[in-house]
């Protein structure tokens, strides 16, 4: 793989790296850190890839790998407050944010298991794909997506 290509295939797979990161991230700074983390690793490693999958499913589980072993990481660090934090208020005023935004936090209440679940099925992936990206089999994918659904339900909904 170029350097070139490379770099334009993370450049095309970057709202993918940012859709999950965003599930991982406590707020845009550790968004911004997860995604340069991701980056990193997926150059250092890109040389490894043997061709035995798509591409982008070789993205998705370097980009989930990353940010599960992150908030592994941030559990054992003690978290911290801004002193000030300013949001546009034109954002949010928003409808559409403030849903997306209930919908990040429902997620980010999740199993960090439970989460790759529901991102990946954000993200159009059949039973199928998710089975092979997560290592387990498409019936268990069935019905952990149906039991995820309920539950994101009753947390965004209270």
């Amino acid at each position: 793989m170029s350097e070139d290509f490379f770099k334009s295939y993370v450049e095309e797979n970057m709202p993918l790296i940012m859709h999950i990161c965003r599930a991982y991230s406590r707020d845009e700074e550790s968004l911004k850190d997860l995604v340069q983390e991701v980056t990193l690793q997926l150059w250092r490693s890109h040389k490894s890839f043997k061709g035995n999958s798509q591409l982008s499913t070789w993205v998705y589980r370097v980009t989930l790998n990353v940010c599960l072993s992150h908030s592994k990481k941030m559990k054992r660090k003690v978290e911290t407050v801004p002193l000030e934090w300013k949001r546009d208020s034109a954002i949010e005023e928003d409808a559409e944010k403030e849903l997306i935004d209930k919908l990040y936090a429902g997620i980010k209440r999740l199993k960090e298991s439970d989460r790759a679940i529901v991102l990946l099925y954000l993200e159009d992936k059949s039973y199928k794909e998710m089975s092979e990206i997560l290592g387990i089999t498409v019936t268990n994918v069935g019905v952990k997506v149906n039991r995820l659904k309920d539950k994101l339900k009753e947390l965004i909904n209270g």
